[in-house]
C-alpha cells in the first residue's frame, strides 16, 4: 500500500465531543468541544483546546476552573445546538440541568454520562486555539455506568465525532482485549 502525504493534519478519530460550560453574567453557558485529551494520570490532567474568541475561554481563564462534560449519543441534538449557536447569539441556559460538585462553582451537567472538575494550571497560546491544561480534582459519573465499581465502557455510549466528516457517530465493536490480542501473533 503506497503512502500520500497530505501535509501536518490533525487526523485522530474519533473524538468524544464534550460540553465545556461557565456562567456567563450569571447564566449557564454551554460550548461543545472535541480537541481535548488526557495529558497524565499522575497527577490527573486533562487539556481542552479553545478558540480564542470564544467567550467561554475568558471566563475559564477568569474563574481559574472549567470542567468536561462527557456527552452521550443520544444527546447528540442538543450538544450540537451548543456548538450552532454561540452564548452571545442564543440564551442556552435552559438545555441542560446544570449541578456544581467539589469546587462549588465548576458548571457540571446532570444529563452528560462523566463530568470533570478541573484546576486550571497553564493555559498556551497556540495561534487558532489556547490550550487549557486542568488538574482533576474530582470525577462524577452516574452509578448506572459502573460495573463492579468501575466505569463501564459499554455503558456509557459517548457522542463521537469524526472532524473531516462533519458526522456524529456512536460507539463501535469490541476488537480485543488491551495486552492480550497481541500475544496471538
Amino acid at each position: 500500500m503506497e503512502k500520500v502525504r497530505l501535509g501536518p493534519r490533525t487526523l485522530f478519530y474519533p473524538l468524544p465531543a464534550v460540553l465545556v460550560g461557565v456562567k456567563v453574567d450569571e447564566r449557564p453557558n454551554y460550548l461543545i468541544a472535541s480537541w481535548y485529551g488526557i495529558a497524565t494520570s499522575k497527577p490527573p490532567v486533562l487539556s481542552v483546546a479553545l478558540q480564542p474568541v470564544r467567550y467561554t475561554l475568558k471566563e475559564i481563564k477568569e474563574q481559574g476552573l472549567f470542567p468536561i462534560n462527557v456527552a452521550s449519543a443520544d444527546m447528540a441534538e442538543d450538544v450540537d445546538y451548543c456548538g450552532v449557536y454561540s452564548g452571545h447569539i442564543r440564551d442556552k441556559s435552559q438545555i441542560f440541568q446544570p449541578f456544581y460538585g467539589v469546587t462549588e462553582t465548576v458548571l457540571l451537567i446532570e444529563e452528560c454520562l462523566v463530568n470533570f472538575e478541573c484546576i486550571v494550571l497553564h493555559s498556551l497560546d497556540l495561534g487558532s486555539h489556547t490550550l487549557i491544561i486542568g488538574q482533576i480534582v474530582e470525577t462524577h459519573i452516574h452509578e448506572s455506568f459502573l460495573t463492579h465499581g468501575k466505569a463501564d465502557p459499554e455503558k456509557i455510549d459517548p457522542l463521537l465525532f469524526i472532524p473531516g466528516t462533519r458526522q456524529y457517530h456512536r460507539w463501535g465493536e469490541v476488537i480485543g482485549k488491551t495486552f492480550h490480542v497481541g500475544r496471538e501473533v
